[in-house]
């Protein structure tokens, strides 16, 4: 008997942490975590969660958040899906610049159209400048469902700054591609007469 005893007044401290660790592994956390989960947020706070965040949640209360895209004065004119291209001068080569849907914007007040694009998971901009009566597309290596253009005072990418850049665009299939072009000469025509509006 006093085998017994001895062994149970050596372990009694450690049958308290070993009744605390199967409660822990049960909840597939370190006994680290739960200490740190008990001293810093509330018990009923879910994993994952701030208490704040949790908070709103229980009450239901979840605010919508305004995003700001600089679209909301402006009117599409156009829209469709299609993949950009920029010619890269310092390799001599395309590089994609993403897939998504590309625009035209007209402005509400000032009637200036703009050629948008962005990313379709990320929504980064790729394509950002005034459709200009300058620009020319132009038939990309005779495909039916591409244009080749050189895009004055592109702000697409952050990086760079404002730069002049060549850009083809690809579309799924050629009847895309023409609505494309009628539609962008259309806003060219329209950019026209708002310039020579201005002059008088």
């Amino acid at each position: 008997m006093s085998d017994s005893t001895t062994p149970t007044t050596e372990t009694k401290p450690e049958e308290t942490k070993t009744e605390e660790t199967p409660a822990v592994a049960a909840e597939g956390q370190t006994p680290a975590a739960e200490e740190t989960k008990t001293e810093e947020t509330p018990a009923p706070a879910a994993e994952g969660q701030t208490p704040a965040a949790e908070g709103a949640a229980a009450e239901g209360d979840l605010s919508e958040v305004k995003v700001v895209t600089n679209e909301e004065n402006e009117e599409t004119l156009f829209k469709v899906r299609a993949k950009l291209f920029r010619f890269a001068k310092e390799t001599s080569e395309w590089k994609e610049r993403g897939v998504g849907d590309v625009k035209f914007l007209k402005h509400k007040e000032s009637g200036k159209i703009r050629v948008l694009m962005r990313r379709e998971k990320t929504l980064k901009i790729c394509a950002n400048h005034y459709i200009l009566p300058a620009i020319k597309l132009e038939t990309n290596a005779g495909s039916d469902r591409s244009w080749v253009w050189t895009a004055y005072s592109d702000v697409s990418d952050e990086e760079a700054g404002v730069r002049d850049d060549v850009l083809a665009i690809r579309f799924a299939n050629s009847e895309n591609a023409t609505k494309f072009k009628e539609e962008f000469e259309k806003c060219q025509a329209e950019m026209e007469k708002l310039s020579s509006d201005k002059k008088e």
